[in-house]
């Protein structure tokens, strides 16, 4: 029973708010309303002392991903990721909107800095300001790591740990048998235990891939899976709330644990109303870039479980924003993650640190462009073992940009 659930994540999440990062916590200043997902109990994250200054932004630039590398006055430099597709547009942003906001400053103020750039930003929201600002957002995290010898996941109070991943399927043009053929390889071979389906169409206005799809995938994979497998369906935006709630009936005949976006992610009302009328959790949030956006879907339970992407909202210190009003609500935090990139990377370290987590998505379809970049990217590359994902345990992020995935890519800097 979906009530019973709810209860059982509102019991697991009663902990101590973020208990453990409260350690490594400046003291910022209280806020009396919410701003940019700051609450009354919030503090900036202070980890290393101030007097450095950011003296060089470079990037790194290939179609589908682009890397950042900052570098400070003292010759230190920290590596990050701009969101993957479409990187050239997020490029061209960071160096003509976003850099003069970071250059010059000091990289000890990381909530101040990427507040203000989406205020001195306000009449561009909200996408690519956000995609652009995640490069330098975790490159200071990867800096933070460097300069105090850390993995990012023990500055945000967490430890080195071996995190639950689900396999995802980001395939619609796959018969039921065939999606359940090979979960049940997956399964045997990873050691996972729990999947993803992709239900429905893509922003389908309650059009399924071909007809009869949906109804037919559920239970031939659950069938195939067993019940002590997990799983899991996102709709992409397909649905009306009657449609939406009619599926929901299905998976909820089929013990379901999650239904991702069933309505227009726009449309909170909508996906409030299947949230209130369905037994199923609701997964959401994976588009939202605006914090106050956050807040909303939050308060008003649109959503069970919050799913922000690190890359689309702006990098680590926004995402764990939300973690921590997922948290406050009693709503676990499950990222977006549906690629190879440094996303599932940055993902892993905040897994590690919030007392609200339970997975990390894993996509199981590796043969697009972007997973091929994403291979050559780093090292070294994130292995399944018995279901789980390792966190590097390196400095900073723990994984190293190769020497031949730069000299490929375009290189622009700003100092």
């Amino acid at each position: 029973m979906k009530l019973a659930r709810r209860d059982f994540c509102k019991v697991a999440l009663t902990i101590p708010l973020f208990a453990q990062a409260k350690v490594i916590l400046g003291s910022g200043t209280q806020q009396k309303y919410p701003h940019f997902g700051r609450d009354e109990n919030y503090k900036d994250f202070k980890i290393i002392e101030e007097g450095l200054k950011i003296v060089k932004i470079e990037t790194f630039t290939r179609p589908k991903v682009g890397v950042v590398r900052i570098q400070t006055d003292d010759g230190s430099e920290g590596w990050g990721q701009i969101s993957p597709h479409d990187a050239e547009f997020s490029t061209l942003i960071l160096h003509k909107k976003i850099a003069d906001d970071f250059l010059g400053e000091d990289p000890a103020h990381i909530d101040a800095l990427v507040d203000d750039c989406i205020e001195s930003n306000y009449k561009y929201p909200w996408t690519y300001v956000c995609r652009a600002l995640t490069g330098l957002d975790t490159a200071i995290w990867d800096l933070y790591g460097k300069i105090t010898n850390k993995p990012v996941v023990e500055l945000l109070g967490g430890k080195v740990r071996a995190i639950t991943a689900y396999g995802s399927s980001m395939r619609r043009d796959i018969t039921p048998e065939d999606e359940a053929s090979r979960m049940v390889a997956l399964r045997d071979s990873k050691g996972f235990k729990a999947f993803k389906l992709r239900v429905g169409k893509k922003t389908g206005r309650d059009q399924d891939q071909w007809p009869g799809r949906t109804e037919k995938l559920v239970p031939t994979v659950r069938k195939a899976l067993g019940d002590n497998i997990d799983l899991l369906a996102d709709a992409n935006s397909c649905y009306t709330p009657p449609r939406a709630i009619e599926v929901g009936r299905i998976l909820e005949d089929n013990n379901v644990f999650f239904f991702e976006e069933p309505c227009p992610y726009w449309e909170l009302e909508w996906t409030a109303e299947v949230t209130k009328k369905l037994n199923v959790l609701v997964a959401g949030g994976e588009q939202d870039n605006d914090l106050a956006q956050w807040r909303r879907m939050i308060n008003m339970n649109a959503v069970d479980i919050a799913q922000p992407d690190i890359c689309y909202i702006g990098g680590l210190t926004r995402a764990y924003r939300v973690a921590r009003m997922a948290h406050k609500a009693g709503k676990l935090c499950i990222p977006h993650t549906s690629n190879f990139s440094m996303v599932s990377v940055f993902s892993l370290h905040m897994l590690g640190a919030i007392p609200n987590s339970k997975y990390l998505e894993y996509t199981i379809d590796g043969t697009s462009e972007l997973a091929n970049e994403s291979r050559a990217l780093y090292t070294p590359q994130l292995e399944v073992v018995d279901g789980k994902i390792m966190i590097p345990d390196g400095p900073g992020w723990g994984v190293t940009i190769n020497n031949e995935w730069l000299e490929s890519a375009e290189y622009q800097k700003s100092e």
